[in-house]
């Protein structure tokens, strides 16, 4: 309709201001040190949703605040659901960052901080979308109900337990999550499913604290040692993961899945280039869409242990830390898969470390 596409240009800059004022905050839910800055984000959303005359509430969890949101009643029409999330992962490593992670920059017409693609610069089209229609129509087409949470970079603890409290409030005919991506450069794509996740950390422990590698190496199991080959246990060299009855309860993809995903046109040299990897790696057999998309994957996400500081210090350290993700795909079991990886670990541990 050309009178809201003249209205999202006439406020693009103002949209874009506030856009920089939401990623200004920094809504970290993993790190308990952020917990008043989680909940300022909450209630800019909240904020948002109140000044387009919706009702907005922030409904308390045992964790950080879920913001729901509803438009004034339209009937007869349909009712979408919005989900997203307000919260961000940490941006840790710092140095990493050409600009500082809460500090948004714009440059070369994109704007880079921490959140602007996931979650918090998709949440805000849901709302800047809806306060278009509001603004040059009177109302939106539609019976917009919104769910903001501020855990989903941690897993969603209290989702559920929203969700089925809020059961009838949520009724609609359809859901948008505002949490995925493009296929490509103007490619949008309809996302109908993701894979899951079980996530663990594994803390190996040796000896009651560090030693002198000089006079105790080779005489006891060192952890970042053992943690090493625990960790390359869980793949072997082609990249297939080594999890005893890890895939036991997936079914093969059937010929026609992989014709309709090879027929989606994926730029593997584009992708690659963009990530800045010369050759893709994984599962045999499988291609670099299906590996991304359908198939289950166990990936280390950090390790700890030992001396980081600049030059030698030769010790045994006491401990070592990994934290380990398995993204999972239809009729894998998260309970089962998480203690297939627990008793795998274990198994691939010397002596002496527990």
């Amino acid at each position: 309709m050309p009178q809201i596409d003249e209205y999202l240009a006439a406020n693009s800059d103002r949209f874009v201001r506030e856009l920089l004022e939401f990623l200004r905050i920094p809504s970290i839910s993993a790190d308990s040190r952020f917990k008043d800055d989680v909940r300022r984000a909450a209630k800019f959303v909240h904020s948002q949703l109140e000044r387009l005359g919706f009702a907005s509430q922030l409904v308390e969890t045992e964790g950080h605040p879920i913001v729901y949101g509803q438009s004034p009643q339209v009937e007869g029409a349909p009712t979408v659901l919005v989900y997203g999330h307000y919260d961000v992962q940490p941006p840790d490593p710092l140095n990493e960052w050409v600009t500082p992670p809460f500090e948004p920059t714009i440059r070369d017409g994109y704007v880079f901080a921490r959140g602007a693609t996931d979650d918090k610069g998709q949440v805000f089209t849901h709302i800047k979308s809806a306060e278009a229609w509001v603004k040059t129509t009177g109302q939106v087409p539609v019976n917009l109900k919104y769910v903001i949470e501020g855990e989903e970079e941690v897993g969603s603890n209290n989702l559920e337990i929203f969700l089925e409290k809020w059961r009838d409030r949520l009724q609609a005919d359809v859901a948008v999550i505002s949490d995925t991506s493009q296929f490509g450069p103007g490619r949008p794509a309809i996302t109908h499913g993701l894979r899951g996740i079980v996530a663990c950390e594994v803390t190996l422990r040796g000896p009651k604290q560090d030693l002198h590698s000089g006079i105790f190496g080779g005489a006891i199991a060192n952890p970042v040692n053992a943690l090493a080959r625990a960790i390359a246990s869980l793949h072997d060299a082609s990249g297939r993961i080594q999890i005893p009855g890890f895939f036991d309860d997936i079914p093969p993809l059937t010929d026609a899945e992989r014709q309709r995903l090879a027929a989606l046109g994926f730029d593997e040299a584009g992708c690659l280039a963009d990530i800045g990897v010369s050759a893709p790696f994984g599962e045999p057999g499988c291609t670099t869409l299906e590996r991304r998309w359908v198939r289950p994957t166990c990936d280390v996400n950090g390790i700890q242990g030992g001396y980081q500081g600049e030059g030698p210090k030769t010790i045994i350290p006491a401990w070592a830390r990994a934290k380990i993700t398995c993204r999972l795909v239809p009729n894998q079991s998260p309970e089962k898969v998480a203690l297939a990886l627990e008793q795998h670990l274990r198994e691939n541990c010397p002596p002496g470390v527990t």
